[in-house]
């Protein structure tokens, strides 16, 4: 696969299908990306879990944090990745050692690793590289332009308002 560019509905596709997630490197600094990550997807709907052996046995965002993806309670439809490129050939063993194997498997931004990508590939996981799950839901389900960012996408649909959070989410509940 080209990862230089994904298709909008390859995207799509994986954030509408995941349910459960580990966050490899997440973090407990509320001001970090990863927490930022960990904390919007479990307010998205998704079932989080973060991994960060330096925080084991505590909590990120309400989640209780493990060490290690082999220490996972359940098996996880993906992982993302908040790691240095150069660490991806080490996760992404961790990865190939689970059992079941996770149907994808996302890098965060600046992080890529084009041989791990064929790696997992080979096995059947869906890979993503490059791009932060956060951006790309906020993105295709148009909130990421109330902040004033360019989301690509023009509409003179007037936004459905309810009552509480709002969320436009690409994820139907």
């Amino acid at each position: 696969m080209n990862h230089d560019k994904y298709d909008d509905a390859y995207i799509s596709s994986i954030l509408n299908t995941v349910k459960t997630v580990a966050i490899v490197g997440a973090s407990a600094n509320e001001v970090r990306p990863s927490f930022f990550v960990t904390k919007y997807l479990i307010d998205k709907g998704y079932t989080v879990f973060p991994v960060n052996p330096g925080q084991a046995g505590r909590e990120i965002a309400g989640r209780p944090v493990v060490a290690r993806l082999s220490d996972l309670p359940e098996p996880v439809d993906m992982v993302d990745i908040f790691r240095p490129s150069a660490a991806i050939p080490g996760v992404t063993d961790e990865i190939l050692a689970m059992d079941p194997l996770p149907g994808v498997v996302w890098m965060q931004l600046t992080v890529r690793d084009d041989a791990s990508a064929v790696r997992l590939e080979e096995k059947g996981i869906r890979v993503v590289m490059d791009r932060c799950p956060k951006i790309e839901y906020a993105r295709l389900s148009r909130e990421i332009g109330w902040n004033g960012v360019n989301s690509r996408v023009i509409s003179s649909k007037k936004p459905i308002m309810r009552k509480g959070f709002q969320s436009f989410g690409i994820r139907q509940r």
